[in-house]
């Protein structure tokens, strides 16, 4: 994904979305003033499915995607190992035409498997052909008396769009920490996110990973078989659980396929979105010996299944919570040889309740460390305070040397990507200055103050405590539902009620405070940047409660204001709440 001119030698370290906005045509999607029913802004899973479910409900639509092709975050994180978190056919989309003659190579594609994925739901959907790449939006707002969004573009194009679908998801906009001398560093450095699809040789160098979320375990288990010397700096561990990786037949998938469609109806009636829910029991309604039976059947069939499919109680209650985590520390640390490092990365008291952070899945992750060339820095208390010519200075003064660094500090996630965007209210305000204090979103689909705008796998949605692909149809069907009520009740525009917006808040809140999230500071409660809100940012009542709740303000837009062409000049807007 990296432009030609960022190189191997890295002259410049891309932190900016915008920075690869780039006009490619000027016909088509590419068009100045370009005017459609719907345009749909990110590429990714939420953008196809939303893209093909308004187009084919009969609105002229387009898609605006800042990468270099469909896939999202698949065509963004091509670093080393990358790889999805959730299997197959849980993680793909629903439609008929992208399963039915389709096979995966293993049950966790990697980021390549995914865009060759997204490539063949192109051939079978035509997506590419209504999608303008290299789009960045900058800039958004809607004009009341046209009834129209005003959508601009860094290459300086404008469209003009009834409504405005944003399917940017959680992470479209990397956090990286402010370092001194950062650009100063004359070796090879790199966000994960912004890394280039070149293979960078790593072999006899001296590398570093900074972060141990998803990105640090995958790029660790990557480059520790191949590294010169490889340093991976932690500030807080990743209670990572197994994946179970496996490969899968044509013929092993093609013989289930005739229990998709059963399939792709049961995830969206389990919390997360995946075909496994929590135990119907408490942790200590089993006793000691049922307990450590129960767990280790959890960590044999691997996945999310240790994180989601655990005891009903065990994300309320801290004795339950460190139940799990005992059993989870034992596995963990028996797979490490060095005491200290066991310690570091797997310490017997928890840095946190077991859960509040999303676990990532490993493969191999803890046994890198067993490898004489690869090492583990511990700076929760010792921070990077600079960077110079040749590598990074820790705050107790130790030096260590690099030529090539791996970013992963991850995302300003969930609401980033929407306050990066430009976009303003009716009034002129700008979300990223409205929600500095907070996110207020109305059924996590839309924004007070921003009428015909919607959004999918955003903020106050199930999003991160979710199987992606299964949120998204949730929310992409509401949302085309919603447009094409308006269309035949004769609707201009829908606006929520502040009101309304005040009430989704509260029972966001309500669902996540008698948990364990509030405890931590996590991507759950504000994420990696240190000046955002610490606030829950997802529903944590699950993908089957939240359907069920969203729906009850369809068809008749409980919670907006209605506002219809025969309404103006002089609007007299209903509301209902």
């Amino acid at each position: 994904m990296g432009d030609p001119s960022d190189g191997m030698t890295n002259p410049k370290l891309k932190t900016q979305l915008w920075e690869y906005g780039e006009r490619q045509r000027t016909d088509g999607p590419y068009a100045d003033n370009l005017e459609v029913d719907c345009l749909v802004v990110g590429g990714g899973f939420g953008g196809v499915f939303c893209f093909w479910s308004l187009r084919k409900a009969g609105f002229k639509t387009v898609m605006y995607e800042a990468g270099n092709d469909l896939g999202g975050t698949w065509r963004w994180n091509c670093y080393p190992g990358a790889m999805v978190d959730s299997e197959v056919p849980e993680y793909q989309l629903s439609i008929k035409e992208t399963w039915e003659h389709y096979a995966w190579p293993s049950n966790y594609p990697d980021y390549k498997e995914l865009r060759k994925y997204f490539d063949y739901c192109d051939s079978v959907l035509d997506i590419k052909s209504q999608c303008a790449f290299r789009s960045v939006v900058t800039g958004a707002k809607f004009n009341t008396e046209e009834g129209r969004w005003y959508v601009k573009t860094a290459d300086g194009r404008t469209c003009r769009a009834k409504n405005l679908i944003i399917a940017a998801g959680f992470a479209a906009k990397r956090y990286i920490p402010p370092w001194k001398g950062i650009e100063k560093f004359e070796g090879i450095v790199h966000h994960s996110s912004f890394w280039p699809d070149e293979e960078i040789d790593v072999s006899g160098k001296k590398c570093c990973i900074i972060g141990t979320g998803a990105t640090g375990v995958q790029v660790t288990q990557a480059w520790g078989p191949k590294a010169g010397h490889l340093k991976v700096f932690q500030r807080t561990p990743n209670l990572t659980v197994p994946m179970r990786r496996r490969a899968i037949s044509r013929e092993e998938q093609d013989e289930a396929k005739k229990w998709y469609p059963e399939l792709f109806d049961l995830r969206e009636r389990c919390f997360g979105g995946f075909l496994y829910d929590f135990a119907e029991r408490e942790c200590f309604e089993d006793t000691p010996e049922e307990r450590e039976a129960f767990l280790e059947k959890l960590w044999k069939d691997g996945g999310f299944r240790y994180w989601l499919g655990n005891y009903k109680d065990y994300l309320h209650n801290p004795k339950a919570n460190r139940e799990v985590y005992d059993f989870w520390a034992k596995k963990q640390r028996a797979r490490i040889m060095d005491p200290k490092k066991r310690d570091i990365l797997a310490p017997l008291e928890p840095p946190h309740p077991w859960g509040v952070k999303r676990p990532c899945l490993e493969y191999g992750y803890f046994e890198q460390f067993n490898r004489p060339n690869v090492d583990i820095i511990d700076i929760k208390n010792n921070p990077i305070v600079s960077f110079d010519k040749t590598g990074i200075n820790l705050e107790d003064g130790t030096h260590h040397d690099f030529d090539i660094i791996c970013i992963g500090t991850g995302f300003d996630v969930v609401t980033g990507g929407m306050t990066a965007m430009g976009l303003e209210d009716v009034n002129g305000n700008k979300l990223k200055d409205q929600w500095k204090n907070g996110a207020i979103t109305y059924l996590g689909t839309t924004i007070p103050g921003y009428p015909n705008m919607f959004h999918l796998y955003g903020p106050q949605g199930p999003t991160l405590l979710s199987n992606g692909p299964t949120s998204i149809e949730i929310q992409g069907r509401w949302i085309t539902d919603a447009i094409k009520g308006m269309r035949n009740q004769g609707i201009m525009y829908i606006n929520p009620t502040d009101e309304a917006g005040k009430t989704w808040k509260k029972r966001i809140n309500e669902l996540s405070d008698p948990s364990l999230f509030p405890t931590t500071k996590s991507t759950y409660m504000g994420g990696s940047d240190p000046d955002k809100v610490f606030e829950q940012t997802n529903y944590a009542g699950g993908e089957y409660n939240y359907k069920q709740e969203i729906r009850k303000a369809l068809p008749h837009f409980d919670g907006f204001h209605i506002v219809k062409a025969s309404d103006l000049p002089t609007i007299r807007s209903s509301s209902r709440l």
